[in-house]
């Protein structure tokens, strides 16, 4: 089993609007892709300078990944939707 652990930041303004983008639309298309070997997603958010968000996502194993994330899989995968509301975030 494999945690892909990923954090960014966001103002206060824009907060909420980023845990709602991630619940309503973000963590719903991952699941439709029915990646064989994604498990889970999980959402940690921590109201620190407006607020510090981790996801951590659970794979079977390295092809699930793989699957996930193409060919640069240790690089971040972060729509442009989201890459709008936020302040800065881990980019590998």
């Amino acid at each position: 089993m494999l945690k892909r652990i990923w954090c960014g930041w966001s103002t206060p303004a824009n907060a909420d609007a980023y845990e709602d983008l991630l619940r309503a639309a973000i963590f719903p298309g991952i699941e439709a892709r029915n990646i064989a070997g994604f498990l889970s997603i999980e959402l940690l958010r921590r109201p620190i300078d407006g607020g510090e968000f981790a996801t951590i996502m659970t794979f079977a194993d390295q092809a699930a990944v793989v699957c996930f994330a193409g060919p640069m899989h240790e690089t971040a995968v972060v729509p442009p939707a989201a890459q709008r509301l936020l302040s800065r975030y881990d980019g590998v």
